[in-house]
């Protein structure tokens, strides 16, 4: 990842940041503490603003950015009681394959290798769901499986009906 530096006469300093794509993230910290925050969608494409924060502000999101409130786990680094399992969510469109079908009838573990752990239904949680529980529309299955075994059930749940 490249991060160029520009003086910008008058007005502070100019940063821009590759994120890929041809697209860049520029940062104009002015002399009085304020940011401005451009994206160049590609080469010699207009910046769009995206938005502006005083030095303050800046200073808390930049912080957030950097993990001070919440440092997020690296997965290709984690080594967690579980094995090589993992815990991911899958949310059910309208037409999944999935939706309306009992756990028992879907067959998620026997043709993933996954299994449904939870349901999250609106505001309520289904732990541990039964056989008998049914799927439905925007309901978040909470899966634990390997790496595969999600994206078989990722597979599975995109998959229409």
């Amino acid at each position: 990842m490249t991060v160029y530096e520009t003086e910008v006469p008058g007005v502070g300093h100019k940063f821009e940041l590759d994120i890929g794509g041809g697209e860049r993230l520029i940062v104009v910290i002015h002399h009085d503490g304020k940011r401005d925050v451009y994206l160049r969608p590609e080469e010699d494409a207009d910046s769009e603003q995206l938005f502006t924060l005083s030095g303050d502000q800046a200073r808390k999101f930049g912080s957030i950015l950097e993990g001070t409130y919440f440092q997020p786990v690296e997965l290709d680094e984690v080594a967690v009681p579980l094995g090589e399992a993992i815990i991911e969510w899958a949310d059910v469109a309208e037409g999944s394959k999935l939706a309306g079908t009992s756990l028992e009838t879907a067959s998620v573990r026997e043709t993933t290798g996954a299994s449904i752990i939870a349901i999250q239904r609106g505001e309520e949680t289904i732990p541990n769901p039964t056989a008998t529980t049914r799927i439905q529309p925007g309901d978040t299955l909470v899966i634990l499986g390997t790496r595969e075994e999600q994206s078989a059930l990722a597979d599975l749940v995109a998959s229409e009906g």
